[in-house]
């Protein structure tokens, strides 16, 4: 995974800033998104990003839109 994608899902997670459109489809869970709007390094790194998040990201701050506005809304602790 790219520095600029884990410095976006780390601003994400610490101060609640949106991620651009690639990383909230994938936070979102929309593949069809995700790969429509995927540079050809994270078309290929898809996995790696998944594995990252699923690994690293606090389980409420991705998975659905919901999750995810929930998330940058405040509504969850860290």
């Amino acid at each position: 995974m790219n520095t600029g994608l884990h410095r976006s899902l780390e601003r994400y997670v610490k101060y609640r800033i949106p991620t651009g459109g690639f990383l909230r489809a994938v936070l979102t869970n929309d593949l069809m998104c995700a790969i429509e709007t995927a540079d050809e390094d994270n078309l290929r790194d898809i996995r790696e990003i998944c594995m990252y998040i699923t690994n690293n990201l606090p389980v409420a701050c991705y998975g659905s839109e919901d999750a995810v506005k929930a998330w940058l809304a405040g509504r969850h602790k860290v």
